[in-house]
């Protein structure tokens, strides 16, 4: 019994409680709604708040734009109202300006009619005055002209013809006298020295044991050196020395270089010389290119092409008559320039035709025609100026003169080739029978070069060896003898030697 007395209470305990636990939890989450709703309350008040500032400072904002906009429009109506009445001015101005041009101009009119109408009365008084003098005189005006001239012409005839005759003998006499001026004062003004170039060039050599390695074994160093570089060089008993000869002042120059080369080096064999030779040709190369460049700049020519300037410094090694012809250009195109200045004609042209006058020269050996015809090709190939070429091609009256450039390079030519010790013309005889000799060798088929050497007295020529048998190489040089028979004039006899060798080369890799 008390079991269950006891149960029944712990069941109405538990019920209790749990009502009790219902009830609290219901108030507890009544408390938490109304807390939730006041911060609901407190948030829209907040936004209420910030929604009128924002509203108070746009409206703020808005007021101060609006008195700024209508700041700027008052001054820039007042800016607009300035510059309207600166262009009612003007405007007036203008106005009152043309109203002066257009009385001025009434005023011209007015005076242009009245000077019309003096000049009128002039020509009628002139014309009245002339009929009344014919009149009296009873001629016409041509007849009164011509009597008159013919009257003076009578009384003072002996005294024209002695004026004139006067006159005529000392403008001559002034002329002559002003030209042998000009020419002698260009001529003093140029001093140049006088060096005519020789045939040969010695060098020294550090000791006669170094002639042994020039010559090599059986020659074979020495014959190498010749055939690479087309000189002859002689080694004598002269202590010392050894001497290169040859024509051709280009090959004598590379020959001394490379020579000199190889005794400072001291290894003297054919694969040795080949080699400095081919080297010493550039470097020859580069100085012909600086020889054409120093000569323009001292003489003061511009705008010339590179390879027009390339060639003119071949002259260099060119010799006319024994003259360096490089140093004849210069020393024409100085002249040139100085008698164009005395007669006032163009310097520049005068001074450039002269510099490139025996162009020609540095390319006869190998193209046909007289150096003019050459020269002239080379520049207008190269597009020099008509004007200079004009100029240049009368300098040996092949051409008729166009200009008066083209006289003053005729005579600044004459004055530097005439002066005493200018040139020697056996020399230059000399050198055109070598340059024949070669270049009738190098006209048959299959020859590679040929020199001339010893004077002119051999030319070695050198064959292709695909091209001409050791068989053809015997007709071949009985050709060459009976061509220079037939065709040149010399004294004593010519050996033509003939080269053909067969140079095989392979790499072992």
């Amino acid at each position: 019994m008390s079991l269950k007395i006891v149960a029944l209470i712990a069941g109405l305990v538990g019920l209790i409680g749990a009502a009790i636990g219902y009830y609290l939890r219901l108030i507890i989450s009544l408390g938490q709604k109304g807390s939730l709703e006041l911060e609901v309350r407190q948030m829209m008040l907040s936004a209420e708040e910030k929604a009128k500032k924002v509203v108070i400072e746009a409206e703020t904002k808005s007021v101060e734009i609006m008195t700024e906009a209508k700041k700027d429009a008052k001054e820039k109506e007042e800016k607009f109202k300035v510059t309207e009445d600166r262009l009612v001015k003007k405007d007036s101005l203008l106005d009152q300006r043309q109203l002066d041009l257009d009385k001025e101009k009434e005023n011209l009119k007015q005076k242009v009619v009245e000077i019309k109408d003096i000049k009128d009365r002039v020509d009628k008084m002139e014309a009245q005055k002339t009929a009344e003098l014919l009149t009296i005189a009873k001629m016409s005006e041509e007849e009164a002209k011509n009597s008159l001239l013919t009257s003076v012409e009578k009384k003072y005839e002996e005294d024209i013809l002695g004026r004139m005759k006067k006159l005529e003998d000392f403008g001559e006499e002034k002329l002559e006298h002003r030209a042998k001026e000009i020419l002698a004062t260009s001529i003093q003004r140029l001093a140049v020295s006088v060096a005519p170039d020789i045939m040969s060039t010695i060098l020294s050599i550090p000791s006669d044991e170094m002639k042994g390695k020039i010559i090599g074994k059986e020659g074979k160093n020495i014959k190498a050196f010749e055939r690479v570089t087309g000189v002859e060089v002689i080694v004598d008993d002269s202590p010392g020395i050894i001497t290169i000869s040859s024509f051709d002042p280009i090959r004598r120059q590379v020959a001394r270089v490379a020579l000199e080369n190889l005794l400072l080096d001291g290894r003297i064999q054919p694969a040795k010389i080949e080699k400095i030779v081919e080297k010493t040709q550039l470097d020859i190369n580069k100085i012909i290119k600086e020889k054409g460049e120093q000569a323009a700049y001292e003489c003061g020519v511009v705008n010339l092409d590179p390879k027009v300037i390339a060639i003119l410094g071949r002259l260099h090694f060119r010799t006319s008559y024994g003259q360096n012809v490089l140093q004849h250009s210069i020393e024409m195109s100085l002249l040139a320039g100085m008698i164009a200045e005395e007669l006032g004609a163009n310097v520049q042209l005068a001074k450039t035709a002269a510099l490139v006058h025996d162009i020609g020269k540095a390319l006869d050996h190998e193209v046909s025609g007289t150096h003019v015809e050459i020269g002239k090709r080379i520049l207008q190939k190269f597009g020099v100026n008509d004007a200079i070429i004009k100029a240049m091609q009368s300098h040996h009256e092949e051409y008729p003169y166009e200009s008066v450039e083209a006289i003053i390079v005729q005579v600044a030519d004459t004055i530097s080739g005439g002066r005493p010790g200018a040139r020697s013309d056996s020399i230059e005889n000399y050198i055109k029978r070598l340059q024949e000799l070669e270049a009738t060798a190098n006209g048959f088929s299959g020859v590679e070069k040929s020199y001339a050497l010893q004077a002119g007295r051999e030319i070695r020529v050198f064959v292709t060896p695909d091209q001409v048998s050791d068989l053809d190489a015997k007709k071949l040089a009985r050709d060459i003898a009976d061509k220079i028979e037939s065709d040149l004039k010399y004294p004593g006899e010519i050996k033509v030697t003939l080269i053909r060798e067969n140079r095989i080369i392979e790499y072992a890799r």
